[in-house]
């Protein structure tokens, strides 16, 4: 009986120290978790600085004279409007904001609208060579820019586009990009609906506009913002193809804010600062469906 006292005994005291060990353990996880937290709250944080340094640093010399632009303090010691009220009375910035934002918009119009229909088609229709068609559109991502514009220069020269807005655009009017996502994202279109809208007596037109794209309507915001900030701030082919200044876009005339004995960057940075302005707008109006496309995105990969 003494034994099974003391077996009991041992017994009990092994269930309070695992009970124990236990408890402390549940003590700690917490503790270790609250700390992996913050850690990544904190490498977001560092993160978050880095990308919001430079846009600061360009809003702050926005403000300054040309002797303190290489004074790195953010807050200038004179803050001036002076560079604003240049800028914005140079009639030339003003005929440079209205090319891009002309140019910008209206390409990135005709790209979400043949992205979509050749997607659309690509996705729903069953012909030959259907796969080969879309291959071939894929293919063309994998050519850097700088091989294509020698050959959009002598289309240009060739049917007179050179310093026009029609030769400016016509590279991003449609985009092997906006073709392969906009695919993508009608695969999730159920083919059911399709059928219906057939049998209602819809034609194929109607079809795509009043029924397909009204779901896939986060796919066509991300892919207006991707191809309007594209446009937005193209610098390489509008340099190349056009001539006046009159015909420039805004980072392109920025440049002109650049003289031979040294850079105004003052102005550089207040052009730069107001050019900044139609993107956080888009970006503003539109990021609910962005985020929206991401995740339907993510679902579907």
């Amino acid at each position: 009986m003494s034994a099974n006292l003391s077996n009991s005994g041992s017994t009990s005291d092994l269930q309070v120290q695992a009970s124990s060990e236990a408890l402390l353990r549940g003590s700690t996880a917490p503790v270790r978790r609250n700390w992996a937290q913050y850690l990544r709250w904190l490498l977001l944080f560092a993160g978050g600085i880095l990308m919001v340094m430079p846009l600061a640093y360009m809003m702050s010399t926005s403000f300054k004279f040309p002797f303190e632009v290489y004074n790195l303090n953010l807050v200038p010691e004179e803050p001036t409007l002076e560079n604003y009220t240049y800028v914005l009375e140079d009639g030339r910035f003003l005929q440079w904001f209205i090319n891009s934002l002309i140019i910008a918009t209206l390409t990135t119009v005709s790209s979400v609208f043949f992205d979509a229909l050749v997607g659309y088609t690509l996705c729903k229709y069953r012909f030959p060579g259907r796969y080969v068609v879309f291959i071939a559109i894929l293919s063309t991502l994998m050519i850097p820019t700088e091989m294509l514009v020698i050959p959009w220069y002598l289309m240009s020269q060739q049917f007179g586009w050179l310093d026009t807005t029609w030769g400016i655009m016509f590279p991003g009017l449609m985009t092997a990009f906006g073709v392969f996502l906009m695919k993508q994202f009608f695969e999730t279109v159920p083919d059911d609906f399709i059928e219906a809208a057939r049998i209602d007596g819809l034609n194929e037109l109607q079809i795509w506009w009043t029924v397909a794209m009204p779901l896939v309507k986060p796919a066509l915001a991300a892919l207006a913002i991707f191809v309007f900030l594209g446009n937005w701030t193209a610098f390489i082919w509008p340099l190349i193809v056009t001539t006046s200044q009159d015909m420039y876009t805004l980072p392109v005339g920025l440049t002109t804010f650049s003289v031979e004995q040294a850079v105004e960057w003052e102005l550089v940075m207040t052009g730069a600062a107001i050019s900044v302005l139609p993107t956080l707008i888009v970006f503003l109006v539109f990021q609910r469906f962005i985020i929206r496309g991401v995740v339907m995105a993510g679902l579907k990969g």
